[in-house]
C-alpha cells in the first residue's frame, strides 16, 4: 500500500539534494567551523555561504542570521532575550492568540519574571485587526509579535501593515515565519521586520535547525552561553550539516511548486465542501499555499485520522505539535468554534512532493470513510 503523507505543516521529507549537500560536511569536511586550520576554515565557508543565501531571501545581510536549532529556540530567544534586554524600563508584549505554543507559553513564563502581556483576539478567520495592536501599545511596551502564516489554519497575517505600524509608534516587531518562510514573498526591510523566526524542516531540509533574524543594531541578552557563536547570541558549535541542508533547501524553492500546491489545495478545498456538513476553518482566501483545514459535522476527527491510516493517508487533527496531549486547539477555539466542532477537525498541509492522483484517492476515500462513521 502507498502512502500518502497530507501533514507537511508538521514537517516534510528531506529532498533528495538536501541529503547529498549535506552528506559531505558528515563524512569529509566535518571539521569544527571555529578551528583555525585548513579543514576549519573549509566548514567555516560553507556556514557563511549558508548564512548568505537564507539572508538573500529575505532582504536581509548575512551578519543579521543567527544559527539555532529550529523554531521554538528562536522563538524563545527573540521574546526572552527581548526582554532582558529592555526589562525593567519596558515590559510590556503584544501578541494573539493563535500564535504557535512556542511564543504563548514563552510569554506565560516571561509574566512570571515580570512581562505585563496582550493577548489580542482574531476574527473568525484567525486575522488579527491592526487597530486593536495600535490601541494595545502604551509607552511601556517594547514588542509585537504576531505569526505570519497560522500553522493550524493557514491564515496569512497582514504583516506589512503590522510593521509599518510598529516602526512609527517604536515597537519591535517579531513574526514567526516558520510556515510562510519561502511560501509568501517576506522582505524584512520592506515590511519592517526586527526579527523573524525560521526553520528548515518544513521546507524539506532537515529538522534540528533554523534561524532567527535580528536586524542589525537591536538589543537582544543571549540564553546560551558559553564560546561566544553566533556573534555571541547562540554559543554551541554550529550545526554545520543542517546549515548547509538548511541554505539548500531555500535554493531549492520554486514559485511553480507554489503555484502547484495552490492548485491542489483549492481542489482540496473544493472536493471536501462537496461532503455534506462540512465546514472550512479559516480564510477561503489570503491562506497558506499548502494548508486545509475543515470540520465535518457529527464525526470525531481521531476516529477519522484512524479510518485514513488505515488506508495509507497521514493528517493531523489540529496542532501537530500538540499531538501527545488531549489538549483541543487553541487556534480553533480562538475563531470561535465550539467543542464538537474542534473534535471533528482535520488539517491537511500539502508538499511540493504532493499529486493530483494522491489527491483524487483521498478526496475519494474520505468521502467514504465520512458516510461510512456517519451511518454508524
Amino acid at each position: 500500500m502507498k502512502e500518502i503523507y497530507l501533514d507537511n505543516a508538521a514537517t516534510t521529507e528531506v529532498d533528495e539534494k538536501v541529503l547529498k549537500a549535506m552528506i559531505v560536511y558528515f563524512k569529509k569536511n566535518y571539521a569544527n567551523p571555529s578551528s583555525k586550520y585548513v579543514a576549519g576554515i573549509k566548514a567555516r565557508e560553507a556556514v557563511e555561504r549558508a548564512r548568505k543565501t537564507i539572508a538573500d531571501k529575505i532582504g536581509a545581510k548575512p551578519s543579521e542570521i543567527i544559527f539555532i536549532s529550529g523554531g521554538t529556540e528562536a522563538n524563545n530567544l527573540a521574546l526572552k532575550g527581548l526582554f532582558f534586554a529592555n526589562y525593567p524600563s519596558k515590559n510590556y508584549i503584544i501578541t494573539t492568540s493563535i500564535e504557535h505554543d512556542s511564543v504563548l507559553n514563552t510569554c506565560r513564563w516571561l509574566e512570571k519574571q515580570g512581562a505585563k502581556v496582550t493577548y489580542l483576539n482574531v476574527d473568525k478567520n484567525g486575522s488579527v485587526d491592526i487597530k486593536d495592536i495600535e490601541k494595545a501599545i502604551n509607552s511601556k511596551t517594547f514588542l509585537a509579535s504576531v505569526i505570519h502564516g497560522n500553522n493550524e489554519i493557514g491564515t496569512i497575517q497582514d504583516i506589512e501593515a503590522i510593521g509599518k505600524l510598529c516602526k512609527e509608534k517604536g515597537v519591535l516587531f517579531h513574526t514567526d515565519a516558520c510556515q510562510s518562510f519561502t511560501k509568501v514573498p517576506i522582505n524584512v526591510n520592506r515590511i519592517n521586520i526586527d526579527l523573524m523566526t525560521l526553520n528548515a524542516h518544513k521546507i524539506h531540509g532537515p529538522k534540528g535547525v533554523g534561524a532567527l533574524y535580528i536586524r542589525e543594531g537591536t538589543k537582544i541578552i543571549p540564553l546560551m552561553h558559553g564560546g561566544g557563536h553566533e556573534k555571541g547570541l547562540r554559543s554551541g558549535t554550529e550545526n554545520v550539516p543542517g546549515i548547509v541542508g538548511f541554505a539548500k533547501a531555500v535554493e531549492l524553492t520554486k514559485q511553480k511548486d507554489i503555484d502547484n500546491m495552490k492548485k491542489l489545495r483549492d481542489k482540496l478545498i473544493k472536493g471536501l465542501l462537496e461532503i455534506l456538513n462540512t465546514k472550512l476553518n479559516g480564510p477561503s482566501s489570503n491562506r497558506l499555499c499548502n494548508n486545509v483545514n475543515v470540520s465535518f459535522k457529527d464525526i470525531d476527527g481521531e476516529t477519522l485520522l484512524g479510518y485514513l491510516e488505515n488506508e495509507g493517508i497521514y493528517c493531523s487533527a489540529g496542532s501537530a505539535c500538540m499531538s501527545n496531549t488531549s489538549e483541543k486547539s487553541h487556534v480553533l477555539r480562538a475563531i470561535g468554534l465550539d467543542e464538537r466542532t474542534i473534535e471533528s477537525s482535520l488539517r491537511i498541509s500539502l508538499s511540493r512532493y504532493n499529486t493530483k492522483k494522491e489527491i483524487r484517492f483521498f478526496l475519494e476515500k474520505i468521502k467514504e470513510i465520512v458516510k461510512k462513521l456517519r451511518n454508524i
